[in-house]
């Protein structure tokens, strides 16, 4: 259960790019997107991110399909590395939302490009705050 004083990260997994957005309180903020080269390197590199955030609690978006597939085996395999709860969350249209944000922001291409997936989970994890 999510209290308002815990540090939330939140995750858009893809097999080569994953965005990152944190919480802690009310608010998802985009953190960052990293580049991942499989499963392996995904869990470890999230798990570094969980350290130096100080991170207690993990929400990863979920859609559908074989993506989905992807996403339950890549939070398996994070739920064995770290102590702290990893959630499952629908996701569904939170990257349509996100480009559709960063748009209307005025960013510029380039920067929106590489920041899509971080905005994606930022939109995923306030929705699971809002719930």
């Amino acid at each position: 259960m999510y209290q308002f004083n815990m540090k939330i990260l939140g995750i858009d997994y893809g097999l080569r790019k994953i965005g990152l957005a944190v919480a802690e309180g009310k608010l998802a903020e985009p953190l960052k997107v990293i580049r991942v080269n499989g499963d392996e390197e995904a869990v470890e590199k999230v798990k570094q991110v969980v350290q130096v955030e100080q991170v207690e609690q993990v929400i990863i978006g979920i859609s559908e399909g074989k993506t989905a597939e992807e996403t339950k085996k890549f939070s398996q395999n994070l739920k064995g590395e770290i102590r702290i709860p990893v959630e499952l969350f629908d996701e569904t249209l939170s990257t349509h939302e996100a480009q559709e944000l960063s748009r209307e922001s005025g960013m510029n291409r380039k920067k929106r490009k590489n920041m899509e997936d971080a905005f994606a989970a930022c939109i995923m994890l306030q929705n699971y705050l809002d719930k």
